[in-house]
Formats: structure tokens, sequence, C-alpha cells
């Protein structure tokens, strides 16, 4: 089965990605809704792209790039923190700004979830977004993720702290 769909393809990192990932890993307007909080070096993504980081089981996160038809890179989508024992994983998504409002993001991860369901036989993928991000809580909901509550002062903001929204996905039915 080819991650794909009419209009993109999910892929495995290459070495060529580097710059693109530099510019999104670094990009601090991210980091709020991520995970980072320090910049990356190209070296030390070279050497995440060159560990290859294909194999979930080994490393716990997947994280692939999302290809229009077109061979343009509109983003990427990760699969991060895997628990193999609950077969559940957590679901990231970035898109650049010129290819969101168009489906791109709903097709990646509703390609993602088969994905999923089919070939790593995953019981739930789940998402932590700020209760502010609008835009990314009807991504996810468009998607097949239902709310499953709100995780108070969860999310580190502007010398504050701000509430989250736990998402999933059950892979099963």
């Amino acid at each position: 089965m080819l991650l794909s769909s009419e209009r993109i393809i999910l892929r495995a990192v290459e070495p060529e990605d580097i710059d693109t990932m530099y510019l999104v890993e670094n990009d601090t307007r991210l980091w709020p809704d991520g995970l980072a909080s320090v910049p990356f070096s190209a070296h030390a993504l070279r050497r995440f792209i060159s560990d290859s980081h294909s194999d979930i089981y080994r490393d716990g996160q997947l994280r692939l790039v999302i290809d229009g038809r077109d061979g343009i890179t509109k983003g990427f989508i990760d699969l991060q923190d895997f628990e193999p024992r609950h077969l559940r994983a957590g679901v990231g998504v970035v898109l650049f700004p010129e290819w969101q409002g168009q489906g791109i993001a709903t097709e990646a991860l509703a390609l993602l979830a088969e994905y999923a369901k089919t070939h790593l036989a995953m019981h739930q993928l789940y998402a932590v977004v700020a209760t502010s991000n609008a835009r990314a809580l009807a991504l996810f909901r468009r998607a097949g993720f239902r709310e499953s509550g709100c995780l108070s002062g969860w999310l580190r903001r502007d010398g504050g702290f701000a509430d989250a929204c736990l998402l999933q996905y059950l892979c099963e039915g």
C-alpha cells in the first residue's frame, strides 16, 4: 500500500529534506504548540535523518513528509511517543501556510490513521491541542478525532499556562 491519495503522498524523510526540516524545527512560532524549546542544529537533523527513524518500534516515533503529487513538500506529519504495550501514539502535523485551508492536512491524517491501523495494528492515536488553536481543533475533528477532555494549565505560554484538549482517534472498527 502506497501512503497516498489523489493529491498527496506520505513518504520517509530523505537527506534532501534537511533545509525544510531545519526551517520547521527552528521556527519559534511553532514551539508553543509542540515539544520543542531549543533550536536544532543542522548536524542534529542530519543525524536524525541518517538514523532513519523509520522503525517506530525502535525509535518511538515516525516522521513522514507530506508531498503533493506535484513533488512539492507541503509539510510533515509525525507519530510520536509511541507506546507499544497500549498500541497508541501521539500525532503532530505541520503544514506550510501556503497549503493550509485546502484539505491537505485532513488527507494526511486520514492516510496516517489508515497506516497506523492497517500496518501498525494501533489501537488509538491522540493529539493534544491548545484550546485557543481553533484551526487545529477543527482539523483533528474533521479527521475523526473526538474530544476526550480538557487538560488544565497543560501548555506553557507567554509566562503563564494554557488549557489543552485531548483528542482521540480509535483505529478499530
